[in-house]
């Protein structure tokens, strides 16, 4: 079998950022590497760009394909009521280990840096973070503007309306509709094969960047910090792949041979975004239905961050180990259920999980102020947070797929194979048509 060659590209492009990156911050100033970085983000920028114009048309085609094909909307409300659930017991767990591993490690314990003033501003926009917000936000007043924006959950919301709407039509014209975005799902696949083929320039562009204005001296001062946040999120995919192997057996560790690519491209960009199309297809090679991928998917990109999940309770009590403010064990267990709630209205809230623990520290006595001492770090610590993120989420819609029987035997040559699955019908199809 061959080995995954984008998944090599992208290693090597990472080493070669880090590479590049360290000589540039070593031996330019500080403006000049500032410069020099902002060329290299151009890579990263124009990837971004490029995978965020596929995900619109992604999300709506295969949303709406899928539940076409379902004519059953007890189905849908099924398949939603289980991955809610999935989710909240994911969340739930993953802010119970940030809590334990942050007690246990103590990482802002003994710093060796000068803490910010208590009253210092982080910038950080928490008044973005409320529930009534939020929940008029998942609504769209317009199709297209939410589409331009690449708005998740508006077009998740208008995508069911209209493949549920559409799954009752019975005319010709409908149908024909139905093959159209069938259609498009596999031109979309193809353009994001074609896309991805720039993967590894923009991973450079990320790394160089980030290590030519950081440095690596920033991840030795920190590097209690850095270190201890692994080690959580280490703790925390065992967990996943442990209930993961629960309800998949032994397939889990197919999966996680599948996803290996879309997770490093993840951990190197720190952008869940840049995922979201190659994961889809690496989900249906594992043998997920369409209609569960393109349902579960999306909304776990809203309510299923694992990753960000952990890091809020733990770098809440990092901030209150730094300035030696203890929390008790029933203020702590209260700030995971504030987390818990107000974790749920963060999609689209720039560095969301950065603003959550912003607008909850103040509830504890705790100083928002704290939250600069990470910022410095901060995209390193994003990296650990997306990974996870994207690994939660192949898990979530593998588990929730297995719990509605739409998993179906796919050829195992696909775990080695580049590129996107052949359309149904080709001569050299490796995958039975779902339909």
């Amino acid at each position: 079998m061959r080995m995954n060659r984008l998944t090599t590209r992208i290693g090597i492009a990472m080493a070669l950022g880090v590479l590049v990156g360290y000589v540039a911050n070593s031996q330019l100033s500080a403006d000049a590497a500032q410069d020099l970085a902002s060329y290299f983000s151009i890579l990263m920028d124009v990837f971004l760009r490029m995978i965020k114009m596929i995900i619109a048309p992604l999300i709506f085609t295969t949303l709406v394909a899928g539940l076409a094909g379902v004519g059953d909307t007890r189905a849908v409300g099924r398949l939603g009521g289980r991955a809610i659930g999935w989710f909240l017991s994911a969340s739930f767990i993953s802010l119970l280990l940030g809590l334990l591993m942050a007690n246990l490690l103590h990482p802002g314990a003994n710093l060796n840096v000068t803490l910010p003033e208590v009253g210092a501003a982080t910038s950080l926009k928490t008044s973005s973070l409320n529930l009534k917000d939020f929940i008029t936000h998942v609504f769209p007043k317009n199709i297209f503007e939410a589409m331009a924006a690449n708005e998740i959950l508006q077009i998740l919301v208008f995508a069911v309306f209209f493949g549920v709407a559409l799954s009752h039509l019975h005319s010709k014209s409908a149908r024909s509709l139905v093959a159209t975005m069938e259609d498009v799902v596999h031109v979309m696949l193809k353009v994001t094969d074609y896309v991805m083929r720039a993967a590894p320039f923009g991973v450079f562009g990320a790394v160089a960047s980030a290590i030519t204005t950081k440095g690596l001296g920033v991840l030795f001062v920190y590097g209690k910090l850095l270190l201890s946040f692994y080690a959580a999120l280490g703790v925390l995919w065992l967990v996943l792949i442990g209930i993961g192997y629960l309800v998949l057996g032994k397939d889990v560790f197919r999966l996680l041979k599948l996803i290996r690519g879309p997770m490093l491209v993840g951990f190197s960009t720190a952008s869940s975004e840049s995922v979201y199309p190659k994961l889809m297809e690496q989900l249906e090679k594992f043998g997920v239905s369409p209609r569960v991928t393109s349902f579960v998917l999306p909304l776990g990109y809203s309510f299923n961050l694992d990753g960000s999940m952990i890091y809020t309770t733990f770098a809440a009590l990092f901030v209150s180990q730094a300035y030696g403010i203890p929390l008790t064990l029933g203020a702590q267990f209260t700030m995971l259920l504030v987390l818990m709630v107000s974790s749920k209205g963060i999609a689209g809230v720039p560095r969301a999980s950065l603003v959550v623990v912003a607008a909850v520290l103040p509830m504890f006595g705790l100083p928002e102020a704290g939250l600069l001492l990470v910022l410095g770090i901060d995209h390193f610590l994003d990296m650990g947070r997306t990974v996870t993120n994207v690994l939660g989420n192949a898990i979530a819609t593998s588990v929730v797929a297995k719990w509605e029987g739409a998993i179906e035997p796919v050829d195992p040559r696909l775990a080695d194979r580049e590129g996107v699955l052949p359309a149904p019908g080709d001569d050299d199809a490796l995958v039975p048509s779902r339909g």
